[in-house]
């Protein structure tokens, strides 16, 4: 089918197209270009039902309408709309007549238009998406049509959506083979002869081709099978993700009828306990991280750039894998994860019968789940990058004799539909005791307590329900919580239906499933980022354990609060406006990593030279919340005015044997380091500006340096662009960082300056903000503070060719302008 976006000049108001409004005088409304997220544009408020699970954004209720022109050649043709995502619920009128709806907001749906459309006329398409119900997600979800809206054309005979399924039966060094199955459509009353021709190419050179006829009868459906031999493939890895690309073609004689273009990467799945997950023959470690679907700043609006840089930056930082949590990924990571080589976990659901919000999805799991597998294992399947499909996260039903029967279920129709990939489930394991916990929890407790009395302890530490969680979750107590046999036998049956045992905070029991289920593996699905050292060590050591899926790689909206370092005595998960970010992320919300991300590339082995961590000097000492998912409060910077002469903590984290630490040149002394030492030296100093230099060595050989600046007192502005030349297609988009240096470009992320930016010209502000996860503002300001010395635009291109000027001004800072070109 010939796929069109139709993301430019859409309408739109808030409200709904009621009798009501109608009545009031109807909406108001303005132009906007898809995708679009309402949520990021509402005004954040302290009283919103939403609170830290949205950091503070309303839902709200929005109608969506566009113009449609149907010539008069598409009454022989069919016509449907591709929605890739409308959040939450959404109904979708042609011509005033209601032609479908969808209750979930992460799938992507099609809407056929035929006997709604008005021919040689224009049609209305309007959508009105429902998120007004507050307490829906746990996380910021956005509001509207926040990705793509294509149209598909289908002509007598055509390849309907989804129609092409390519597999890859046979790998080998010196041949591998190509299966494609094409599904035809006959929408006519007339039996006709056709080719299918099916060509795999890359950069314009064809690489293998197939033809083979078909007779269409009328009104027929078709399933053409055929495959090609491909001498010597390059092969699709994480370390070399080569993408060839399937074309199939549809003939009537000489006549073109349809085309379609599919990715094509030539990899080899294999699972099993002794020798874990291998990838053409090689076994691979995941080294994963789960993410959410907002694009910091942006909101949740899924442009293809966004989705590219942020999978990208991952890929940098040292991970091979991510987990989409929790439901279906976009089509535009996806396709970024394709080009980059990052393995892919999708995911279905946060829920199934049970609530987690009082709104959300489980009123209609049963209903629509198959649907949702149906469409989550379509979207996927020609995606080289997709491994596993999660069946669901943290689910309770997990625990019972139901759960384990829906989970069966929908593992089983994965596998009908999609026999090549691989299922799993993230178990959290406190959610499936169920009542069982309270027996857990008394006899640690119990047990706690006895401890303490032994060692002269209180053994009250912990007593409030936050710690008292954290302590069942982390250390000796998780791990005995992990293995308690009442753990065993809730999720047993679960996980026995899945082909990889999916974990969430439960590393006790890596090691454990080995002895109770000899042929199945193992997966981290998700755990506590400072827990990166334990866990890559059991990973490394157990090949039935495939890998580890850090909770999170890069910071996202929502869930706000929880990775805060609060010093006023505030706890996390307090809901404490103005929360707006998790800030949890090895990644902070603009794409700057943190230390735990080098520390974690460290472990992974994937960088030899070490890193220094400072924690925040002016923070040295002060009491602050702390929750199993934050590490420590610091960061690359060795600039802090106004504490000369104060103590200061610098952490160098090293692969190596040892470190050394010279401040102005003066050794502080060597310090183990490695991975008998956590890979982590500590250092505990008097602030001095100047110059620190971390120096690592092995068996005494010096490997590598990492070095810290004091910058000077006067601040500049130091503007990076990424995308100085963008497509003027309407979405695509520049990246423009600003941040705070002296004149020798040393960083200053203890200073602060209010930046205000002004876009012209050929394109427009997408948004603008810092990665404060306490800022008041909204990205649609044009004045921000940076934070740790940074702030960012972005910066979307118009549909005309031309230049767009982004200007940048700062009290006491000589202003800076660059120009990007739209093409």
């Amino acid at each position: 089918m010939l796929r069109t976006k139709i993301n430019d000049n859409w309408q739109l108001a808030k409200g709904g197209t009621s009798m009501m409004s109608a009545l009031q005088g109807g909406l108001e409304f303005e132009t906007i270009n898809l995708p679009h997220d309402a949520m990021v544009h509402e005004e954040r408020t302290p009283d919103t039902e939403n609170g830290t699970q949205t950091g503070y954004w309303p839902g709200g209720l929005y109608t969506y309408t566009k113009k449609l022109h149907a010539p008069e050649e598409w009454r022989d043709k069919t016509a449907i709309l591709e929605f890739e995502g409308v959040y939450m619920t959404a109904m979708v009128y042609v011509n005033g007549n209601l032609a479908a709806t969808n209750l979930h907001g992460y799938s992507n749906f099609y809407v056929v238009l035929d006997k709604y459309l008005e021919y040689g006329q224009e049609n209305e398409i309007k959508v009105v998406a429902d998120n007004a119900s507050e307490k829906n997600s746990r996380w910021y979800s956005g509001s509207g049509i926040y990705r793509n809206v294509n149209l598909l054309i289908g002509g007598r005979i055509h390849i309907p959506a989804d129609g092409v399924k390519i597999t890859t039966p046979s790998v080998a060094k010196d041949a591998s083979t190509v299966e494609v199955a094409t599904t035809v459509k006959n929408l006519t009353r007339a039996k006709e002869k056709i080719t299918v021709e099916v060509l795999i190419t890359h950069a314009g050179v064809v690489y293998g081709k197939d033809v083979v006829g078909v007779t269409m009868y009328k009104e027929a459906e078709e399933t053409v099978r055929q495959t090609i031999c491909i001498e010597k493939a390059r092969l699709w890895s994480p370390d070399d993700p080569f993408l060839y690309e399937c074309v199939v073609n549809v003939y009537a004689g000489k006549e073109k009828l349809d085309e379609v273009h599919e990715p094509l990467g030539i990899r080899k799945l294999e699972l099993d306990a002794q020798h874990g997950l291998r990838i053409n023959g090689e076994q691979v470690k995941l080294r994963g991280t789960c993410i959410h679907h907002d694009n910091g700043i942006i909101g949740a609006a899924t442009l293809e750039k966004a989705e590219e840089r942020r999978c990208r930056q991952m890929k940098e930082a040292g991970f091979n894998s991510i987990r989409s949590s929790h439901h279906p990924m976009s089509k535009a990571m996806l396709d970024a994860c394709d080009k980059y080589g990052v393995l892919v976990m999708d995911e279905l659901t946060d829920m199934w019968t049970n609530h987690k919000n009082a709104n959300d999805f489980a009123l209609h799991f049963l209903d629509c789940m198959d649907t949702e597998i149906k469409r989550m294992v379509a979207k996927d399947y020609n995606h080289p990058c997709v491994i596993l499909y999660s069946t669901g996260n943290e689910i309770p039903d997990m625990g019972t004799e139901r759960g384990a029967q829906l989970n069966r279920h929908l593992c089983n129709l994965i596998h009908e539909l999609d026999p090549n990939r691989f299922t799993t489930n993230a178990i959290n394991g406190l959610l499936a005791l169920g009542p069982k916990m309270g027996i857990v929890i008394r006899e640690l407790m119990e047990a706690q307590k006895k401890q303490a009395e032994a060692s002269g302890e209180s053994g009250e530490e912990g007593a409030n329900a936050l710690n008292g969680m954290m302590a069942l979750m982390t250390g000796e107590s998780g791990d005995a919580v992990a293995c308690h046999p009442l753990m065993t036998e809730s999720i047993a049956e679960s996980s026995e239906a899945m082909d990889i045992i999916g974990l969430n905070y439960l590393t006790g029991r890596h090691v454990l499933e080995k002895e109770l289920h000899p042929n199945k593996t193992v997966l981290g699905t998700e755990t506590f980022p400072a827990d990166i050292v334990r866990l890559w060590d059991i990973v490394k050591n157990n090949d039935h354990v495939l890998g580890d899926y850090t909770w999170t790689g890069y910071d996202y909206l929502g869930e706000a609060g929880c990775g805060v370092f609060y010093y006023d005595g505030t706890q996390n998960f307090a809901g404490v406006y103005p929360d707006r970010t998790a800030y949890i992320g090895d990644i902070n919300l603009i794409g700057y990593r943190r230390p735990i991300s080098y520390l974690r590339e460290i472990v992974f082995g994937l960088r030899k030279a070490p890193y220094i961590a400072v924690e925040r000097v002016d923070k040295y000492g002060m009491p602050h919340s702390l929750t199993a998912w934050m590490f420590k409060d610091n960061v690359a910077s060795w600039t802090w005015p106004g504490y000369e002469g104060k103590p200061a903590n610098v952490d160098v984290y090293s692969e190596a044997d040892e470190v050394e630490l010279f401040l102005n040149e003066k050794s502080l002394g060597r310090k183990p380091a490695g991975e008998g030492n956590g890979f982590t030296a500590t250092y505990e100093i008097t602030y001095e500006p100047g110059e620190l230099l971390a120096v690592s060595y092995r068996d005494g050989e010096e490997t590598g340096r990492d070095v810290l600046y004091t910058a000077k007192d006067e601040v500049q502005m130091q503007v990076d662009c990424e995308g100085e030349v963008l497509k003027a297609d309407g979405e695509d988009l520049a990246f423009v960082t600003v941040k705070l240096t002296d004149d020798k470009g040393v960083e200053n992320l203890f200073a602060q300056k209010e930046i205000i930016v002004t876009v012209e010209g050929a394109g427009t502000l997408q948004g603008f903000g810092n990665a404060d996860p306490r800022a008041i503002g909204s990205y649609d300001d044009t004045t921000w503070n940076t934070f740790d010395g940074y702030v960012m635009a972005v910066v979307r291109a118009g549909k005309e060719a031309g230049t767009i000027k982004v200007r940048f001004e700062a009290e006491g800072c000589e202003s800076r302008e660059i120009e990007i070109q739209v093409r």
